[in-house]
This record gives C-alpha cells, structure tokens and sequence, in this order.
C-alpha cells in the first residue's frame, strides 16, 4: 500500500526544491554578470595572447653630435637569431644544430639539447649579429628546409670615431641601455619607443599559414648636440697621448678645455681611452698585457678592474691634490678681502716654522723678499703660507666654498663626486692652512679646479660646466638650448683684473714660460703636487692650467699627468707645453689673430733653470 505525503509536507518540500533551484539561478547568474562584464577584459586578453604572439622592433637611440656637426653615436642595422623549437621539422634537428654552431660559434650539442624540447616556443640563439651571419642563417635554412628560425631585425649603437671622446660618450650595454658617460645621463631621453609587429598563431603557438601580421612602428629617441668642439677634442686628446707616451705617465692623464665665460666644455679627455664599440676589450696595451698574464679568479678580478678604470671619465670622478695651482684660489681670496695687496711684500727663506712643522720651498730654494706677483711666478710656498695666515681659516674655507670646491659642479654627466675632501674651519689648525694655502691637505676633482679657475679670470662669475647645448628631435629640429648657468660671483672684478695681470706674468717671467704662445697673452700657473695617500712617496701629478688670451679670457685648458716618469715631475715643464699646443690650434682655429708674427721657439731652459712648482713639505 502506497503512503503519501500530506499536502502540508508536499508543499514544504516543493518550496525548499524552488528555493534551492532561485539559489542556484541567482548564482549564475551573477557568475555570468561577473565573467561578461567585470571579468570579460581579463579573458579577452588572455585569448589576444593566445591567438597572437608579439614581436619587439627595437627603436634606434637618438644619435648625438658635436658643436660642429660631427656625428658621433649613431645606430646600426644588425639582426637577432631566435628559435622555434616547436615550428622545427623533427627530422631536421641535428642538421639545424650542426650548421648553426657552426655558423653561430656556439655548441652543437647544447644547441640540439634546446631544439629538443618541443615545448618551447621561443629560444635565443644570438644577439645582434652581422648581415654576412645574418644571411648565411637565411641560406642554410632555405637550402635545407628549416622552419622555425627567426632573424629578427635589431639595431645597436655604433660610434663612427672610435675611441675619439669615449670616457665623455659612454657606452650601452646589450639591451641598448646606456652604461657610461652621456649614453647613461640621458638614457631616458635617447632612449626612443620600441615598435611591435603581432602575428596570428594556433592553439599550440603556431604560425597560421594563413596569418595576419599588423605593426607599430618604431620611434626614435630624441637627439643631443654637444658643447664640445671636435676639432678642439683632437687637438687636446692628440697632445695629451703624445705627452702621456713620452713621460710614461702611469695612472693616465686628463685635460680640460672650457669657455671660460659660459662654462661650456669644448674638450674633455681622459687618456689612455678605449674604445666604446668594444669596450670590454682593454684598449691600454700595457694594462692588457698584466690582465693577459693571470689566471682564474686573479684574472677575471684583474679584467673588471682594468675595464672600470678604462671606463671612468677620471676629469669628473676623481679627487685629486691641485698643488699650486690652487695657489690661484688662495691669492684670489686674499686680494678680495684685501687681506694682501698686490704689492705686498713676504720673505721666504730656508724654512717657514708653523705650530712646529717646518715648511720649505721645492728644492730648498730661499726666494727672498718677493711681493705677491712675485709669490705667484716663484711659486713660493712659504709666502703662500703666509698669505693663508693672514686670511684667516675662516675667510679661507668661505672662499674655497664659494669658488664650487665643496660640491659637485653639477655637469650633466654621471658620477660626479657629491662632495671633495677638505677643512672646515673648525678642524682647521694653523699646520693645516698652511698646507691647504699652498695646494695641498685638500682633494677636488680635475672639473672642479677648471671651472675655479674660470672664475678667477672670467670677472668673478662661477660658471656651471656643462657638455649638452641642445636637444634635438629625431628630424634634428630643436626641442630645447641649454643656456649657460651662473651659479654665483665668487670675486669683485677688480680683483679678476688684478689676477689675469699677475697669472699673465707667471707665464711671461715665472714657472709658466713653458706656456708662452707666439703673438698670443697667455696667464697660468703650474702645480706639481704630491700624492699624500699614495704608498710611493715620489708619486707626483704634473699639472698646469692655462688662459688665452689673456687680456681677454675665452678659453681655459687644464692638463693633469697623474704619476709621470719623466726626466722630471715638474708640472710647468711637462704639462705646461701640451696646454700651449692646444691653447694655440684652439685660437688659430677660431680665427683669433696673433699679434705679431711668430718667432722662433724659445730654447728649452736646462736643468738648472727649471721653475719649482713648491709643492713638496717637511715635518719637523
């Protein structure tokens, strides 16, 4: 006998079968709003990424150029290998893999190993490669019936002049991303944007034989024109080579032309140099040879050092001791207090006692009753000491801030030092200005000195140095100048007058006769500094700075040669001929006209009469 429900009961368990039917329609219903309209974007591109595969076009970097138009970083063609071990006909691996290795350089068995993973849809071959390579890839895969190789065009920055201005330009890296120099400071800007091509494949990552491809093209970035003077870059970095191979300079040499009224660089060189489209292959024959000569883990620690080394723009990264080259600083901030005079008068004789240490001239020399002009020419230590005294610490380091030497110059180039090494006036002893008068127990970089030094005969106005004076669209229209920039007045213009006169006698009467160019006024100052933190205490840098002309400065050039071995270390001898060399093609190459006509060379002075750059001190 059948038992029924009551109606009661039937009813209940219709409602809870109706309830639970709604529940699952309101569920699927919200499950298909959220799939059609909040997550329908998400699937779309997840089925765009199946259905198509992208490929990069890379964009060319935006090309840079010197003052005069001299194309120096540009783009070349070059292709990139990859491969579709999928898309690969099976029966043709091994020959796919012996013919490319040996096209490629590469091994056989590790190129089959990656062609035997059919999984794979994509697997780089090699980057970059040649046309000749390119086509041969393109022969033995049409010859021999081998899909799934692709040769990918791609470009890679070339610079057309070698070697010619590297530390300054810098270099890029594989993935055409600046490493160095410019190509890093305004990597975002010459960076350009990437184009891409998409091409329709299968389920399986395929090439539809019936497939469609659509492109974006690429853009380049935008370009630089540098203040740099290529005719000026050659004339420096001929003369700086030249000097560096005859004095057997050991930790490289740097020079530094600039606009003294703009802070414009014309020329910057750090040498020996390298070359940027090999720059990891040491271009310094003697540092190649001790890197050639280890092994192992020496080997590779010697490799990475040589290369940065080669790598470093030393003119804007380094510290250094100025010597008495920075006895310009100290003269200026003392006639423009007028602690001293141009007249005043000093005495220099064995020795100078301060705090008890004991203070001589280079080579012992007892200059005397001199005045300051005098002071300068001989480069007296001992006067310089006394010049110092009567600053005061505090006027001193005030001026030595004010003249840029605390700080970067803030050049747009990268690795600037953020600060130099110095005194403050609180933990500045008498010992310790006395030193730092005369050039030394102080550290700035090569940079920082040049533009100093243009401020001390430009009227007085700190320039910032700078190498960039336009930016430029990829049809080379312009996009913005870049003005000069005055960072502050560092001296009264009398007293910028009273110092072109007295750094023009240094070259005409004192250590700067090496200076002297023929129908030119010339004003500078020679350094020889010692390198107090060097292990070898005979370590010298021979520099010199010069200004021509002087009556009515332009252009300033600056050469440093970091441990030369020479027949002497004195900078006025050794430095202050190369400045001479490229201060004279600079001024016949911007048509400035000599005053008389040249006469002979002078006779080069002996031994005996050599100027001393009073650098050295002893410590009682």
């Amino acid at each position: 006998m059948l038992r029924t429900l009551p109606e009661h009961a039937f009813r209940r368990r219709a409602r809870v079968v109706a309830a639970v039917f709604c529940a699952v329609c309101l569920g699927l219903a919200v499950r298909l709003f959220s799939l059609q309209l909040r997550s329908g974007g998400w699937y779309t591109d997840r089925a765009l990424g199946q259905q198509l595969r992208d490929t990069v076009v890379p964009a060319d970097r935006g090309k840079i150029y010197s003052a005069d138009g001299v194309l120096l970083a540009a783009n070349s063609s070059c292709w990139t290998l990859r491969a579709s071990p999928r898309e690969m006909p099976e029966e043709k691996l091994p020959l796919a893999a012996d013919g490319l290795a040996d096209i490629l350089g590469l091994d056989a068995a590790a190129l089959l190993e990656k062609f035997s993973d059919r999984r794979s849809n994509d697997c780089l071959l090699r980057y970059r490669v040649d046309r000749e390579t390119a086509d041969k890839v393109r022969d033995l895969c049409e010859a021999n019936g081998i899909t799934g190789i692709r040769i990918n065009q791609d470009s890679k920055r070339w610079y057309p002049q070698g070697q010619f201005l590297a530390s300054v330009l810098g270099f890029t890296n594989v993935d055409n991303a600046g490493v160095s120099g410019l190509e890093l400071k305004y990597d975002g800007l010459l960076t350009g944007e990437n184009g891409v091509v998409l091409t329709a494949v299968n389920a399986w990552g395929y090439t539809l034989e019936q497939s469609y491809e659509t492109e974006r093209f690429p853009t380049e970035g935008d370009g630089l024109r540098l203040t740099i003077d290529a005719n000026i870059q050659h004339y420096l970095e001929n003369a700086l080579g030249y000097a560096v191979q005859e004095h057997h300079v050991a930790a490289r040499a740097v020079g530094i032309v600039m606009d003294v009224n703009t802070g414009a660089v014309l020329a910057m060189s750090t040498t020996p140099s390298y070359d940027p489209n090999e720059p990891r292959v040491i271009f310094d024959a003697a540092a190649r040879t001790q890197v050639e000569a280890l092994s192992g883990g020496a080997r590779a620690a010697a490799l990475q050092l040589a290369q940065q080394t080669q790598w470093r723009n030393k003119a804007v990264s380094d510290l250094y001791e100025p010597g008495s080259v920075f006895k310009l600083i100290t003269c200026a901030a003392a006639l423009d207090t007028g602690a001293v005079t141009q007249h005043s008068s000093f005495y220099c004789g064995e020795s100078i006692s301060v705090a008890g240490t004991r203070f001589h001239c280079a080579n012992h020399k007892r200059h005397g009753a001199q005045t300051v002009t005098q002071a300068l020419e001989n480069s007296c230590n001992q006067s310089f000491i006394q010049i110092g005294a009567r600053l005061g610490k505090e006027a001193f380091c005030s001026y030595f801030a004010a003249f840029g030497l605390r700080e970067p110059t803030g050049i747009d180039l990268p690795a600037e030092p953020k600060k130099s090494l110095y005194y403050t006036a609180d933990r500045m002893g008498p010992v310790e200005l006395a030193s730092c008068a005369f050039g030394q127990s102080s550290k700035v970089s090569y940079l920082e000195m040049a533009a100093a030094v243009c401020a001390v005969v430009n009227g007085g106005k700190l320039m910032q140095p700078y190498v960039v004076s336009d930016i430029l669209a990829p049809d080379g229209s312009l996009i913005e100048h870049i003005a000069p920039t005055c960072t502050r007045q560092v001296l009264k213009a009398e007293t910028s007058a009273t110092m072109r006169e007295m750094m023009e006698a240094v070259v005409l009467y004192g250590g700067g006769r090496n200076a002297q160019i023929a129908g030119y006024r010339v004003g500078g100052k020679s350094g020889t500094s010692q390198k107090l933190d060097s292990a070898d205490e005979k370590a010298r840098i021979a520099s010199f700075v010069a200004v021509a002309p002087i009556d009515d400065p332009q252009f300033l050039c600056l050469v440093c040669l970091d441990e030369p071995h020479s027949w002497t270390t004195a900078g006025g001898s050794l430095s202050a001929p190369v400045c001479a060399e490229v201060l004279e093609q600079t001024l016949v190459y911007k048509g400035i006209p000599r005053a008389a006509v040249p006469d002979a060379a002078p006779t080069e002075p002996t031994a005996a009469d050599l100027p001393a750059d009073g650098d050295s001190f002893d410590g009682a």
